[in-house]
C-alpha cells in the first residue's frame, strides 16, 4: 500500500482466498489473525508498519516504532488512534469506500 496509507488486518485477509479445507466459520474467525501472523513473519522490506487493527489502533508488539514510522509518513493520531476515513488504503475491488476492518464487511 502507498506511503501514508494503512490497511487493516481484516482488509488484508480479504485479499487472500479462503484456504482449501478451512471452514467458513474458521476463516471468518481467524483471517485477521492469520494476516497478523504473516506480517510478523514478513521480511524487513515489507511495510508492516502500515497495517493496523480495525479500530485504527496499533496492535503490533513494536508499537512505538510503528507509530514513529507512520507519523513520519504524515499519519496523524488522536488519542492513540488514526482516522481510517483519512488514511485507509482502498484495496482492489473496494471502490472508493472506506472498508471497516472486519473480514466480511
Amino acid at each position: 500500500m502507498p506511503y501514508g496509507q494503512v490497511a487493516t488486518y481484516g482488509q488484508l485477509a480479504r485479499l487472500v482466498p479462503q484456504p482449501e479445507g478451512v471452514s467458513d466459520e474458521d476463516y471468518k474467525a481467524s483471517g485477521s489473525r492469520w494476516a497478523g501472523q504473516a506480517m510478523a513473519a514478513s521480511p524487513n522490506d515489507v511495510p508492516w508498519h502500515r497495517v493496523v487493527n480495525s479500530q485504527g489502533k496499533i496492535s503490533h508488539p513494536s508499537a512505538a516504532e510503528q507509530r514513529r514510522r507512520l507519523e513520519a509518513e504524515g499519519v496523524v493520531f488522536t488519542n492513540d488512534k488514526l482516522s481510517l476515513d483519512e488514511h485507509q488504503w482502498h484495496d482492489p475491488g473496494s471502490g472508493e469506500r472506506t472498508t471497516q476492518g472486519s473480514l466480511f464487511s
